[in-house]
């Protein structure tokens, strides 16, 4: 259940409501003045609450939870308590998802801010209902779309663009930098610095000028504290729908596919091509100038060094076939004994 000094709820439902929003179907007959107040875990919630179950795991504490409904999949009605009504969805974490939005929509507006500690330039542009915090720089010829909101302290360079409905959390900086609608940047993100290119020699390495930009889709999250760098000549990429975890590192003209999941820590060197769908779990990294291909997953820790064809699990360094590379952490323990 979320806390009412931090969010603010648009409920309550009725489980109808609900389901035309989500497009679930319903199990049993809901009474239409039933209301739904908000969204909470299984454990904690009671009658008026709606939560979900996605993970056998958690099939005990579904078994005992006093929701009033409950999202979930087909196969596990069975389980259901008789006094939960079961909200059937084929992805019943999308479901919730979607739910949650609906009780939380105005999640990443904040109505009090007020633009009078701001530095904005005269030559910077902005749709209507932008909203500029307090301690924000807004620099020379900005464009910044309909609805989008610049959280304090955030640095906007010059010319960067920003589309409609975006979220810039506290202390992000953007720069050399045009971004699609419906971003979020949490606090602290670093968009556009610099990429690590200098030309080795003695007595000192030579700094490598860095000409391109990053340019961002529709839809994409970046975490706290992550960083994407600028290309050097052509530009860092990154494409529709994709997700970056806090503390994740994008190298100078990295391309990165719609959809991708990318999890905390995660490097992923120069010039490398990430394909669309790509998932790739905490503390791997990518190394640069290779190509990993559309649908790949590539487990937690392991280390791509070569290229990855479409559709494969990949785990362990070198990266290699998940299976085989379990297969040999088998044989190793076997070797020991």
């Amino acid at each position: 259940m979320a806390d009412a000094r931090f969010y603010t709820s648009a409920g309550p439902f009725t489980a109808l409501q609900l389901a035309d929003l989500t497009g679930i179907s319903i199990g049993g007959h809901p009474s239409s003045g039933t209301y739904y107040d908000d969204v909470a875990n299984l454990a904690s919630a009671s009658e008026n609450h709606i939560s979900f179950i996605d993970n056998k795991k958690y099939l005990g504490e579904f078994q005992s939870t006093q929701a009033g409904a409950v999202f979930i999949s087909s196969e596990l009605v069975g389980h259901s308590p008789e006094s939960t009504l079961n909200l059937i969805s084929s992805d019943p974490y999308l479901a919730y998802a979607k739910a949650a939005t609906a009780f939380y929509p105005d999640i990443y507006t904040n109505q009090t801010i007020s633009n009078q500690t701001s530095l904005i330039s005269e030559t910077a542009s902005f749709g209507s209902g932008v909203i500029i915090s307090p301690g924000a720089v807004v620099m020379a010829r900005v464009e910044i779309g309909n609805g989008s909101v610049i959280g304090p302290n955030a640095v906007i360079g010059p010319g960067v663009v920003i589309g409609e409905h975006g979220w810039i959390g506290a202390n992000v900086t953007l720069s050399f930098c045009c971004i699609g609608s419906n971003f979020i940047a949490h606090s602290g993100a670093r968009i556009g610095q610099d990429g690590y290119g200098f030309a080795p020699g003695a007595p000192r390495h030579f700094k490598v000028p860095q000409l391109g930009r990053v340019i961002i889709g529709d839809d994409v999250e970046i975490g706290a504290n992550a960083c994407v760098d600028r290309g050097s000549l052509s530009d860092t990429i990154i494409g529709n729908g994709t997700k970056l975890d806090n503390l994740v590192h994008i190298a100078h003209n990295v391309t990165i596919g719609e959809g991708c999941l990318i999890t905390g820590q995660v490097g992923i060197a120069g010039s490398a091509k990430i394909g669309n769908h790509v998932m790739i779990g905490g503390q791997a990294g990518v190394a640069g100038h290779l190509s990993v291909g559309d649908n790949v997953k590539v487990a937690g820790q392991a280390g791509v060094s070569r290229d990855i064809e479409p559709d494969q699990t990949v785990a362990g360094f070198p990266a290699m076939n998940a299976r085989k590379f379990w297969r040999n952490i088998a044989a190793l323990n076997k070797l020991s004994k």
